[in-house]
């Protein structure tokens, strides 16, 4: 691009704006703020915590088109059958940039730090979303799709479902969220792999 040619900046954060080049170089580029617009964030906030998989490769697929749908949030949640505990942050966020702006959206999703099931049990406990747990464990679920159906869901702005890793959570687990509200449903008639699971659970959330 070159002086005098516009582009739309934002600072993930709601924030637009029109801008006019006034130098272009190879290595750094000036511009001045034609037009400022301000977008309130989504009504609807999904927030989805999933355990990161061993395939580097799948979960930063999951994390581009889970952007793309416009999930406010992404939590790589460290289960008790998570094999890789660790992961680059700077790298996986580089992506949900990336997302937002092939997309063309102003909201950055928020990617948390890695934190442990129980962990994250406890710090969600006092919030107001509506919490779900997706797993695999022969026993009485709610199917997700019917449950977004209902006429309830739409008085319901935030929502929060937990997937587990490759392997599903433990008892232990899926226990535990039960105890503490978590309404556990099915997300269709197949079993899923990790990051599919995820993005099939965004998908029903962000476009019911």
């Amino acid at each position: 691009m070159k002086e005098g040619e516009r582009l739309n900046l934002t600072d993930g954060r709601g924030n637009l704006f029109l801008s006019e080049i006034s130098e272009a170089h190879k290595k750094k580029c000036s511009v001045q703020i034609v037009e400022h617009t301000k977008k309130l964030s989504p009504a609807k906030k999904v927030c989805i915590a999933v355990s990161p998989v061993k395939n580097t490769g799948r979960f930063e697929w999951f994390l581009e088109k889970a952007t793309e749908m416009g999930v406010s949030e992404i939590v790589p949640l460290l289960c008790h059958r998570t094999e890789k505990q660790h992961f680059r942050h700077d790298r996986m966020k580089g992506i949900l940039v990336s997302a937002m702006l092939q997309s063309q959206q102003v909201w950055l999703p928020v990617l948390h730090e890695g934190i442990k099931f129980e962990k994250y049990i406890e710090y969600i406990k006092s919030g107001s979303s509506q919490k779900f747990i997706a797993h695999c464990d022969e026993q009485n679920k709610t199917s997700l799709r019917g449950w977004l159906n209902r006429s309830t869901h739409q008085l319901i702005n935030s929502s929060t479902i937990l997937i587990g890793p490759e392997g599903d959570f433990t008892k232990e687990e899926i226990a535990l969220a039960l105890e503490n509200d978590f309404i556990p449903v099915a997300l269709g008639d197949t079993r899923l792999r990790t990051e599919t699971a995820a993005m099939v659970a965004a998908a029903m959330f962000c476009i019911s």
